[in-house]
């Protein structure tokens, strides 16, 4: 008790010297200016000074204060310019998302009109299997939309697959690339028969196989149409598959095989277009 006591008495002790300090302070800078000799010296050595110095620290902190400020609004232009840029980065995104889209829709448009003898529905790809490819994949429309199984489904500039499964709002559909996949194909500038074959590995190159052409006197190069045959049980003759990529006769010399690169982007399906028509409907059985 005692201790705090003498701290209080110090404490009153300092803040009497310091108010005096400064009375004098006050005193020397009112009469610096009417003296002249020692007392003025004494005020050119202490006071002025002290007043410059008073001032520049002002001043800093007026500066200071001004800085803060402006700080404080460079902030908030800021935040209302990051806030502009991210609102238009968000509507950039919505332009090229309906850009691409009107593309697509374009595409499919060009597509239903190369096929314009088949009436047709356009759907949307809602699942799909495991793995960067669209061998198996589901869409939004099914049998409540006239799908059936057997339905051929097309997209980008050709043959997707074929509907295998359908529900009441959906439908399953297994591409061309898939490895249980097999179509009876044609060149469509000879009309020369094959089997085109999946195969999920060789789609890692980007191609599928054909087969079982047969090594005839037409020719037959890279870069011609295989397209579905008149022969093929399930799916409609004429479209298109892809084109070759590589044709090579094989070691029996009865045959040609070769490579096709697929007229779909099977990477990257969004919509297709059903025919609603199948192979059994337009022959009334199944060949």
């Amino acid at each position: 008790m005692k201790k705090k006591n003498q701290t209080s008495g110090t404490n009153k002790y300092w803040l009497l010297g310091l108010s005096l300090l400064c009375i004098t302070l006050m005193l020397l800078s009112v009469f610096s200016e009417k003296t002249k000799g020692p007392f003025k010296v004494l005020a050119n050595i202490t006071v002025i000074p002290m007043q410059q110095g008073f001032n520049q620290i002002g001043g800093w902190l007026n500066d200071m204060s001004e800085n803060f400020e402006t700080l404080s609004q460079v902030r908030e232009e800021n935040e209302k310019l990051q806030a502009r840029v991210d609102e238009l980065v968000t509507e950039n995104n919505n332009l090229q998302g309906e850009k691409y889209e009107l593309e697509r829709l374009q595409e499919l448009y060009q597509l239903d009109q190369s096929y314009a003898d088949y009436s047709k529905t356009a759907a949307h790809v809602i699942g799909k299997d495991a793995g960067n490819w669209f061998s198996t994949f589901t869409i939004d429309k099914g049998s409540s939309d006239g799908i059936k199984k057997d339905m051929n489904v097309m997209a980008g500039s050709g043959l997707v697959g074929i509907v295998t499964e359908v529900g009441p709002t959906w439908a399953t559909v297994r591409s061309v690339i898939d490895d249980s996949s097999n179509i009876s194909g044609m060149v469509l500038s000879t009309s020369d028969r094959c089997i085109v074959n999946g195969d999920l590995t060789l789609m890692n190159e980007g191609k599928l196989r054909f087969e079982q052409m047969e090594n005839n006197e037409n020719t037959v190069a890279v870069g011609d149409q295989i397209v579905t045959s008149y022969i093929s049980d399930k799916y409609l003759q004429g479209i298109l598959i892809g084109y070759i990529s590589e044709v090579n006769v094989d070691s029996n010399n009865l045959t040609r095989s070769g490579y096709i690169t697929p007229a779909v982007d099977f990477k990257n399906l969004q919509e297709v277009l059903v025919i609603l028509t199948t192979k059994k409907d337009l022959t009334g059985e199944s060949k």
